[in-house]
């Protein structure tokens, strides 16, 4: 997967209205932050995700421990988001 388009995939109007999300923290200064909507016990709906954003959450997930830490759910800022999105 090409890291800048993981990276830098942004976020649909729909994830704006997202009251949760779970992030993805880097392991390293260069690695990039992601966040996907989830609910308060941290579900992502798989469903409302677009096939990219579907890849890139089971990319973060499958390199928690190499790349990223153990994702953490965080209340969503309304607007834009602070975190890179996997392009929901």
């Amino acid at each position: 997967m090409d890291r800048e388009t993981f990276c830098a995939s942004p976020m649909s109007a729909s994830h704006a209205r997202t009251r949760y999300e779970l992030r993805f923290q880097p392991l390293t200064k260069e690695g990039c932050e992601c966040a996907f909507p989830c609910d308060a016990s941290g579900q992502v709906d798989m469903d409302a995700l677009t096939a990219r954003a579907r890849n890139n959450y089971f990319y973060a997930r499958t390199c928690i421990g190499r790349e990223f830490t153990l994702p953490a759910v965080q209340r969503a800022v309304d607007g834009l988001p602070q975190a890179r999105r996997g392009n929901m």
